[in-house]
């Protein structure tokens, strides 16, 4: 006997509660093996390839591309029967679901990909909500009249109920301008109790003026000419900018949600220090000159990585995060040193575990091998949680420094400005240098002015003479 069975869409990491279907991979009829990729999905914080947890045949898709699926909730069925040798219907028909999952409790437990979450409908209710807010905004137009009588009566008529998913009916507003919706509100008018006289029933200013029992005798006797010119003008709508409307969803939606969380939960403290860094790209143009080490895409980004990671060990504070909850300070023994990348999809913050047991060269080769998967929008859901410390490389756009907001549950994150030259005092005299701005944001929580300080200067000190990291224990 065949049996039918549910893949539901779990938790892909740090209790996310939904995804967004990118793209199938199958299709109803394939056979799938186990393990085999079957979807792409869209977190709040990367795209992530689904595999099928048991073998057989696909006998629905439960979402197309582009829905947003809550977890917990069916996301495709398989003929698991078909892998014992029975064969398998192209699709399942609802009669033969019901029986097939009684029959689950019999089956091997379905292995886990990455842990399941209960079902959430709170996905249900904000579609409904915002269905409802679409419809009080942007009412129907009325259905056109056979002549001017009817568009008449059917303005001054109750408008149809319309009716939304999951919601009861809902009446159409009156139609109107936002100034003729403003006047009626100045004037005390209801607006359901006024017959519009202009296009397609639209209430105009006039109207307003005459239920209030404020139309002056000169605008009285304009409209008594017939002077359509001047009421169309009265009626035509306010000239307002075009727009284009984006969902908030996806790594925009996270990205919200994470830095308002951060900006009112953790105080925000911001420190500045200017650096020569001359000494440093010396250093970087000599690695660049190394035949021997044309393989290594080593940067300003990954010297100041490698800077942090010393200085982090010499102020522990910074590498550290406030549990609430347990009322302590968790300090950390290794840093999981997240780099702030733009892509394409919105800011994401992976992170390089072990980054403080790397050389520069291996520091180097990580963030280059990182910048590129988050480039493609595949960073898998781990690279994205565990941080302890971050850096934001604000000067590749040119700025020469910032206020960056802490990393989410994180103690410090170091803003790199752009590399300039600049006339600087160097050996008692002024000379061309090149200089960089650090920014350092830190939780005065769990990081004190002198700490956040130290830590800041060691950077510095790293930054302005690299061989001074080896005397740095």
């Amino acid at each position: 006997m065949s049996t039918i069975r549910e893949f539901a869409l779990p938790d892909l990491g740090e209790g996310l509660t939904e995804s967004e279907v990118v793209a199938w991979r199958v299709a109803v009829g394939d056979r799938v093996e186990l393990n085999q990729i079957v979807a792409d999905v869209e977190t709040a914080k990367a795209v992530v390839e689904l595999p099928s947890p048991f073998a057989g045949v696909v006998t629905a898709l439960h979402a197309e591309p582009g829905q947003t699926v809550n977890v917990g909730e069916p996301l495709f069925s398989c003929d698991t029967g078909e892998a014992a040798g029975t064969p398998a219907p192209s699709a399942a028909r609802p009669s033969e679901v019901e029986p097939a999952r009684q029959q689950q409790t019999d089956a091997p437990p379905e292995p886990t990909l990455v842990g399941y979450g209960a079902a959430a409908d709170g996905g249900a209710r904000r579609r409904q909500r915002r269905a409802a807010l679409v419809a009080d905004l942007v009412p129907e137009a009325p259905a056109p009249a056979s002549s001017g009588a009817q568009t008449s009566a059917a303005a001054s008529a109750p408008a149809p109920a319309t009716a939304s998913a999951g919601a009861g009916a809902r009446v159409e507003r009156p139609r109107s301008t936002p100034p003729v919706r403003k006047l009626a509100r100045d004037l005390g008018v209801d607006l359901e109790q006024v017959t519009g006289t202009g296009e397609r029933g639209l209430i105009t200013r006039t109207d307003v003026e005459a239920a209030a029992g404020t139309v002056t005798a000169a605008t009285s006797a304009h409209e008594s000419t017939g002077d359509r010119a001047a009421s169309a003008a009265a009626a035509a709508p306010a000239w307002t900018p075009g727009e284009t409307r984006i969902p908030i969803k996806g790594v925009r939606k996270h990205t919200a949600a994470a830095m308002v969380s951060s900006a009112f939960t953790a105080p925000h403290v911001t420190e500045f220090l200017t650096v020569d860094v001359t000494a440093t790209m010396d250093l970087l143009r000599g690695i660049r000159d190394d035949r021997r080490l044309a393989g290594h895409r080593v940067t300003p980004l990954a010297v100041v990585a490698k800077a942090v990671c010393i200085a982090a060990r010499r102020t522990p504070e910074v590498n550290s995060r406030w549990d609430e909850a347990a009322q302590e300070i968790v300090r950390y023994d290794g840093v999981a040193l997240g780099i702030a990348a733009a892509t394409e999809r919105g800011l994401i913050v992976p992170n390089v575990k072990s980054a403080e047991r790397m050389t520069l060269l291996e520091l180097a080769d990580a963030i280059t091998a990182l910048a590129e998967t988050a480039r493609a929008g595949r960073t898998p859901p781990a690279d994205l949680t565990g941080g302890t410390i971050s850096i934001t490389n604000i000067g590749v756009f040119g700025i020469d420094a910032g206020t960056p907001i802490l990393n989410q549950g994180e103690a410090a994150i170091l803003a790199m400005g752009a590399v300039t030259r600049r006339p600087w005092e160097y050996q008692g005299e002024v000379a061309l240098r090149e200089v960089m701005t650090l920014s350092l944001s830190f939780d005065h929580r769990l990081v004190d002015g002198e700490q956040g300080s130290r830590f800041l200067a060691d950077v510095g000190t790293i930054l302005r003479e690299p061989g001074r990291a080896l005397t740095m224990s």
